[in-house]
């Protein structure tokens, strides 16, 4: 298919006052508005995230989903490679990956290349998605005899960089360690993980840390945990305000400052096709994705400068 560019800037449209089933933290929407005038900040080169998490219902795919989504508002081109076989991601960027539709499944097993097979999402100009179909959930099984098993999904991506250069690239992964998710450590150069401020909220991350530094030992030397975000954060609770400080101890640089509130709204948007920020674009969630967009694309380009 034809991959255009989007232009040099976009602004998000705002709607009217959100009224939600219930209360959002009050201080979300307030502190957390992001201007969409300018556009954010264009990385060097392009920058590939794995965001992973081995506990389930961390705000994973919705992270995946609104980052990218808020990136490209904010004038960037941003690829979403879905490489869960539920194909959540790929649901909520309004794209089709029902029975016929080709994708990961074709590119990781077969060799096809990505940019036959992407398709632009309707949330934004310059995001473009490589769905996850079901038969995704046979690849490890087919995988199990090929030469460079591992390293499909870089050689893949490789080849999309040097023509179309995205500037963003989120590889949404299953919660399970298997051979996918494996595919896409080797495959980055960043991982983020989200970490919901609730109970036992940093089970599984001692583990996915574990992996890492056997990816970053034997197969890709380039991986590294560049950020964390907070998410499902109740500043009505003094567990969510626990976990928060605990999570900033554990990792003070990575984490950002932007979290995600629990959001009526952020629960809502997948079951219509769209990102929380096409949804409803006041609500305390989107705000809260924008910001944490913002600063993500900002932490980029300064971490970019103190290395030269």
């Amino acid at each position: 298919m034809s991959i255009t560019s989007p232009q040099a800037a976009r602004r998000v449209a705002y709607d009217g006052p959100e009224v939600a089933a219930q209360p959002e933290p009050e201080s979300a929407s307030s502190s957390l508005a992001v201007s969409r005038e300018t556009a954010l900040p264009k990385p060097v080169t392009t920058r590939t995230f794995v965001i992973a998490n081995q506990k389930g219902g961390v705000g994973k795919t919705t992270t995946a989903v609104n980052l990218a989504t808020a990136l490209a508002q904010g004038g960037l081109t941003v690829l979403v490679i879905d490489l869960d076989p539920q194909g959540n991601a790929s649901t909520a960027l309004g794209i089709e990956h029902g029975e016929g539709v080709a994708g990961t499944y074709e590119v990781v097993t077969e060799g096809a290349a990505i940019a036959d097979l992407v398709q632009t999402s309707p949330e934004a100009p310059g995001l473009w998605v490589l769905p996850a179909t079901v038969d995704l959930a046979g690849a490890e099984v087919g995988l199990v005899n090929v030469p460079a098993r591992e390293s499909r999904l870089l050689h893949a991506l490789r080849e999309f960089r040097s023509s179309y250069q995205p500037d963003y690239v989120f590889i949404d992964c299953p919660p399970s360690l298997g051979l996918l998710t494996v595919n896409a450590l080797v495959a980055a150069q960043e991982i983020l993980i989200p970490i919901q401020c609730e109970y036992y909220a940093l089970e599984g991350v001692t583990q996915l840390l574990r992996t890492i530094n056997l990816v970053k030992g034997s197969m890709n030397d380039q991986l590294y945990l560049s950020t964390v975000l907070l998410t499902m954060f109740d500043s009505r609770t003094r567990l969510a305000t626990q976990v928060s400080d605990e999570v900033r101890k554990h990792f003070p640089v990575e984490t950002l400052d932007a979290t995600i509130p629990r959001s009526v709204r952020v629960s809502e948007a997948p079951s219509y096709g769209q990102s929380v920020i096409t949804y409803h674009a006041s609500s305390a969630g989107a705000q809260a994705y924008l910001a944490a967009a913002a600063e993500l694309a900002h932490r980029g380009v300064a971490s970019k400068e103190n290395q030269e």
